[in-house]
């Protein structure tokens, strides 16, 4: 801004006093912190260690039931973001335990989100009265307005990631949410149903029989034992990406678009000794790592990498990956929400 005469200044902060009660501000003094010639997230890079927290779920789960609290999360919240229970501005992040024998209420809610299972297998998430049977890396989704209850028949716990647009959803000032009147919504179709249908790039022929599903979201589970096997199945007969190494996106099979309007997911893979070249890309992403130890080399600072731990990597700061075992990994990002408002924008390096 041009530097202004000492007469001038003062006319101008005695005009900014008089107009500040009446919530009117200057954008000439604004202007540079509003308008960014490239974006500055508050969020920063950060590493959770899942055996630390897994030992707080574990306490956590001594004291207080999974009905009590509704949902028995622990909040991953981005040390650049404090108190706003947030990963990046507009995702959040948490991990949730479900107790043998227990059941997590039946709700529903405008927020969209998923499930990435890192422990236990054989509890269930239902969604409007159809359960997805889960185990170790399957995804699963909850999408909004729909009910949705957990429960764990099991003997061991059941642990898993949930990703939801909560920062995104109040942002807007669009939340809804409500409770069923009993623990679980009533099953309506035997478990995996939906899977048959939709979940192996087909889908039922139209007909006189309507489907129970949404139109717009008919899938909802995308198991760890099919997305794996296409992993290696590219990673045998395709041409690697320099900067991504072998990388799958999670579709929507009606459209071929995200799997939600607010979130992207993906996993990529990399052989051993394989390192990718520096990207950056405007949606911030949470990766878990599936398998393999590496690295990431977030804006020149090096973070190692085992199993199951969660990293955050906002916003267009640059990234690397180097694989010391083959490395696969899970990652989650409001790709989906930026590409619809024409804003998304990625560099390789």
């Amino acid at each position: 801004m041009e530097v202004l005469r000492n007469d001038q200044r003062s006319q101008l902060e005695a005009l900014y006093e008089q107009m500040e009660p009446e919530g009117l501000y200057p954008l000439w003094e604004k202007l540079s912190a509003l308008v960014l010639p490239q974006p500055d997230s508050p969020a920063k890079v950060h590493k959770w260690s899942y055996d630390s927290a897994r030992d707080y779920l574990m306490r956590a789960g001594d004291l207080i039931s999974a009905k009590q609290a509704e949902r028995r999360v622990l909040i991953l919240e981005n040390p650049g973001l404090g108190g706003l229970s947030s990963i990046t501005p507009s995702l959040y992040a948490g991990l949730q335990l479900i107790l043998p024998g227990e059941i997590a209420p039946a709700h529903r809610h405008a927020q969209c989100a998923l499930r990435f299972v890192l422990e236990g297998e054989d509890a269930y998430t239902s969604v409007d009265g159809e359960k997805a049977v889960m185990r170790p890396f399957d995804l699963v989704l909850t999408p909004g307005g729909q009910w949705h209850d957990h429960g764990n028949p099991t003997s061991k716990p059941m642990i898993w990631l949930d990703g939801l647009d909560i920062p995104t959803v109040r942002h807007f000032d669009a939340s809804f949410a409500e409770g069923y009147s009993e623990d679980q919504f009533p099953q309506q179709v035997p478990a995996g149903d939906s899977l048959n249908r939709y979940g192996r790039n087909m889908r039922p022929l139209k007909g006189h029989v309507a489907d129970r599903r949404p139109a717009h979201q008919p899938l909802f589970h995308y198991p760890y034992a099919e997305w794996r096997p296409a992993l290696d199945a590219m990673a045998r007969g395709a041409e690697i990406d320099p900067h991504l190494g072998h990388a799958l996106e999670f579709l929507n099979p009606v459209n071929g678009g995200p799997i939600m309007s607010t979130i992207s997911a993906h996993v990529r893979l990399m052989p051993a000794g394989f390192e990718t070249r520096d990207r950056r890309a405007t949606d911030g992403t949470i990766f878990v790592v599936v398998e393999g130890q590496g690295e990431a080399v977030v804006e020149g600072e090096t973070i190692a990498l085992t199993p199951r731990e969660i990293l955050v990597v906002p916003s267009w700061k640059t990234v690397r990956f180097k694989a010391q075992s083959q490395l696969v990994l899970f990652g989650y990002s409001d790709k989906a929400c930026q590409e619809k408002l024409n804003l998304y924008k990625e560099e390789n390096l």
